[in-house]
């Protein structure tokens, strides 16, 4: 085993088992924010946030999975230019990675061969879903998100008319939202792609989601946007759990690029309050 696998391999692990700092600081604000509220909402409310953080502590100290749908491996590799190595050995050595994982980690196998018909357990959670992107440097970057389908169900793609306004996109973007209700274990995470095509859009989306949660979108417009939408998505007092109060999203996060001049592809991809992400960066040649 390389140190590529033994690396990532860890970082799923844990990944499935302790969320980031900055999301669970999230979680506590948003329980002061019910706390203050008082209100009969905001009172169901809390008894599911106080759960969730439970949950976080009893998987830390347990060392299990915070969640029985340990998800898919949705992988995000980000490959220096410069980098020698062939993608080849560096699908093979995340792919081990991801295996090693399921097995070692006690993940739920929750993939299916094929789509419609016998859909028969693949038993060991792959295939993994792999994007690759070149970057300049000479880093393999790997992001993954684990996930799961409960909020993967509720992520959506709108095609929108150019001439949309920005209340517009918000509305849109609230739309579905609303439709998601409760399905997707709020308190939420929100990723927006914004331009590009129909796929792009939904790549854009998982990249927000993949975002670090302290960085705003560099743009100025974008960041507005993304404080608007998060203060109209907690106006909707879908509230955690779907019972109501102030914190139905923890944070929105927004990627965007060029498209073209006939259209506004707008894509949503949601988490759950279990924001579940490994991140890994190798430094060196994988050799075959």
């Amino acid at each position: 085993m390389n140190n590529f696998v033994e690396g990532l391999k860890t970082e799923l692990i844990k990944s499935s088992r302790e969320l980031d700092k900055s999301i669970i600081e999230l979680i506590k604000k948003a329980k002061n924010k019910e706390e203050k509220e008082n209100s009969k909402a905001s009172k169901a409310s809390l008894i599911v946030l106080n759960n969730i953080l439970d949950n976080l502590k009893l998987s830390k100290e347990t060392q299990i999975p915070m969640c029985q749908d340990t998800g898919m491996f949705d992988v995000f590799v980000d490959v220096g230019r410069n980098n020698k190595s062939s993608l080849k050995t560096i699908e093979s050595s995340i792919i081990e990675a991801c295996s090693l994982a399921s097995s070692q980690g006690n993940f739920r196998k929750s993939v299916v061969e094929e789509p419609v018909f016998d859909r028969i357990n693949t038993k060991n959670n792959l295939p993994a879903i792999i994007t690759y992107n070149l970057v300049d440097g000479d880093e393999i970057e790997v992001n993954v998100l684990l996930k799961g389908f409960g909020s993967e169900n509720c992520c959506d793609i709108n095609m929108l008319n150019p001439t949309v306004s920005k209340e517009g996109v918000i509305n849109a973007v609230i739309d579905i939202v609303k439709k998601a209700g409760g399905k997707p274990c709020p308190p939420i995470c929100v990723g927006i792609g914004l331009g590009g095509t129909m796929e792009r859009a939904a790549y854009l989306s998982k990249r927000a989601l993949i975002r670090d949660v302290n960085i705003n979108n560099k743009d100025e417009k974008y960041k507005n946007l993304e404080s608007e939408i998060l203060e109209k998505i907690n106006k909707t007092k879908i509230g955690s759990g779907g019972l109501g109060g102030v914190t139905t999203a923890l944070f929105v996060q927004i990627e965007q690029e060029p498209t073209h001049i006939a259209g506004l592809p707008l894509a949503v991809s949601i988490n759950c309050w279990a924001d579940r992400k490994a991140h890994f960066t190798f430094k060196g040649i994988l050799n075959d």
